[in-house]
């Protein structure tokens, strides 16, 4: 079957381009005042011409004293000169207007877009690549600065241009201004046509593009992977698949270009042809001067460059278009997971939870249908079970990175949802059990929870992390930058680095998602009894597949197909025939797979 024909949805994104320049409206219509005025100064040096011509002629005829010839000439030389002035000094100020004027939409699209999308739900993260989303934030970008270039540089020097031109000349040569007129409209709409062809293949450029960058940030964000399992032929191969298809989609598309610059000088051509050739038959027949028959060429020719100039600009205005539909169809993306017009602002102070009669699916896989868990205030509650029995997703859905769709998630014995997301994820801390990091200092890293903390708060929290020992064999201790996710540190390193950070928040409610799963025994031995410490007075939820690691929980919820099979105290379970002897014995104080 034939693929269906992209197509860009020009009325939205010149209507959201709009919304970024509105602010600057009073910027830009100075901007195309000044571009008129130029314009017109630009036909004033070939009227000059034109009168230069004629005076000459007459002069070489002897119908015009030398004396009146050289008055006339310093006139024109004057006159000349202050238009230069005045054109230079617009110049200037248009560079300047319009140099501020794309730094601003620049900056204001990237804020605009970066928070929408970062503030997108957490649904949307996990189902679009990173390195798409940079591609296309980038090429936005860059093209919000082309599109005002474009609207500048291209499209209004040529229609000033024509509105001086053709009222000059039609006071000389009505015919002349036809020709001008129909050869312009001719030219605009063969450009309009080629580009509308064109736009599907723009689409497709951008999108295959757009895959070869996701793809590369894949690569090397699991470059371990490759390199452990000897995979860097198989890589190198995948990625010239990719930049092949890459090649040839943009091959296609700037195939396109050969027929337009053929039709373009086609169509200047014939109308060159019929401009001179009626000018020249009016200047034999005596009812045109040479200085007019000039005047009207040189406006022609200097026609030409804004021509070709509005072409590219038209190309432009469409690849633009492109670039913008990629990232401007996120603005059509709304929050999942919204907040009430009347959302507060959380501080939870006792931090008692409870999941009451919850139901939740994604899409079609029920995960709970009428859950309920109760955890009071200081109490320390281990989740436990097999790998997908709904452990992750219920710490998921109290930090309402997805909504429940029945039931209640209280905290204080108040539903999570009448609370601020942000404000809400702020009055929790989290040890995930993947420990992610900024491309920053560790120090950095650990203040990231609370922007607020002292420098003694931090280092008190490196200390009780016992990341303390590690980074003083570090050549800049705490100042040491981790890498890319954190990719210069040990998985225990970069744990204790989340285990600093969770303290220095310093919540009533924790969550251990697998807090020591990254250490070695004697480590974790250790950190355990911190641990224990920092719980004390906190509800803390604790995930763990190692059950050694929770022996001393005051409650232990076993979890099996998202429902509660089994739950009590470790001594408690332990005797009892069931789910969590099971997996007791399964992994002799191991690690339940």
């Amino acid at each position: 079957m034939e693929e269906e024909k992209k197509k860009t949805d020009f009325k939205y994104n010149f209507k959201t381009f709009w919304s970024l320049l509105r602010k600057y409206k009073w910027q830009f219509f100075a901007l195309l005042f000044i571009i008129l005025i130029v314009e017109a100064l630009a036909i004033a040096d070939k009227f000059l011409f034109k009168i230069l011509v004629d005076k000459g002629a007459e002069f070489e005829k002897g119908t015009l004293l030398s004396s009146g010839f050289t008055d006339i000439l310093i006139i024109l030389a004057g006159v000349f000169i202050l238009a230069l002035i005045i054109k230079s000094l617009l110049k200037w100020i248009e560079l300047q207007f319009i140099n501020n004027l794309d730094s601003n939409l620049v900056l204001d699209l990237k804020k605009r877009f970066f928070n929408h999308i970062i503030s997108l739900s957490y649904g949307f993260h996990v189902s679009n690549k990173t390195g798409s989303l940079i591609s296309r934030l980038s090429r936005g970008s860059r093209a919000v600065e082309r599109m005002a270039d474009t609207i500048i540089f291209s499209f209004c020097p040529l229609i000033f241009q024509f509105i001086v031109a053709a009222g000059s000349i039609i006071l000389f040569d009505t015919i002349s201004t036809i020709i001008i007129f129909i050869t312009i409209i001719l030219f605009i709409i063969f450009n309009f046509v080629m580009q509308q062809i064109q736009q599907d293949s723009n689409l497709r450029a951008n999108e295959v593009e757009d895959i070869e960058k996701a793809n590369i940030g894949d690569m090397f964000t699991n470059v371990d992977s490759i390199k452990y399992f000897g995979k860097d032929q198989f890589i190198k191969n995948k990625f010239l698949k990719l930049i092949t298809n890459t090649k040839d989609a943009f091959i296609k598309n700037w195939g396109y270009f050969r027929w337009l610059d053929a039709g373009n000088t086609f169509i200047l051509g014939l109308g060159t042809f019929f401009l001179i050739y009626f000018s020249v038959i009016k200047f034999l027949n005596g009812q045109m001067t040479l200085g007019t028959l000039v005047f009207i060429y040189t406006v022609y020719l200097g026609l030409i460059g804004p021509l070709f100039s509005f072409t590219y600009g038209m190309r432009d205005l469409y690849k633009v278009m492109a670039d913008f539909e990629s990232l401007f169809q996120y603005s059509k993306i709304g929050q999942e997971v919204k907040d009430k017009s009347d959302a507060k602002i959380v501080k939870i102070n006792d931090g008692e939870i409870e999941f009451k009669n919850v139901s939740f699916d994604y899409g079609k896989r029920k995960i709970f249908e009428n859950f309920s868990l109760k955890i009071p205030k200081n109490m320390k509650v281990a989740l436990v079970g097999h790998s997908g029995s709904g452990k992750s997703t219920l710490v998921k859905l109290l930090y309402r990175f997805y909504d429940i769709n029945h039931g209640k998630i209280l905290i204080d014995g108040k539903d999570i949802r009448d609370f601020k997301q942000e404000f809400l994820r702020q009055e929790m801390a989290i040890v995930p059990q993947e420990c992610v990091l900024f491309d920053d200092t560790i120090y950095n890293n650990i203040a990231f929870s609370n922007q607020k903390a002292s420098r003694e708060e931090i280092m008190a929290a490196i200390k009780f992390a016992q990341l303390d020992k590690l980074i003083n064999n570090f050549p800049l201790k705490e100042n040491t930058i981790v890498g890319e996710r954190g990719v210069k540190l040990s998985g225990g390193e970069k744990q204790r680095v989340s285990i600093a950070r969770a303290i220095l928040a310093d919540k009533k409610i924790l969550v251990l998602d697998e807090a020591t799963s990254s250490l070695d025994s004697e480590t974790e031995h250790e950190i355990q009894k911190d641990l224990e410490r920092l719980m004390q007075g906190r509800t803390t939820i604790m995930i763990a597949h190692r059950l050694s690691t929770i022996m001393n929980a005051d409650k232990i919820v076993v979890m099996k197909n998202g429902k509660i099979v089994q739950a009590g105290k470790h001594n408690q379970l332990i005797q009892q025939p069931g789910e969590y002897r099971k997996l007791w014995s399964l992994q002799k104080r191991g690690y339940i797979k």
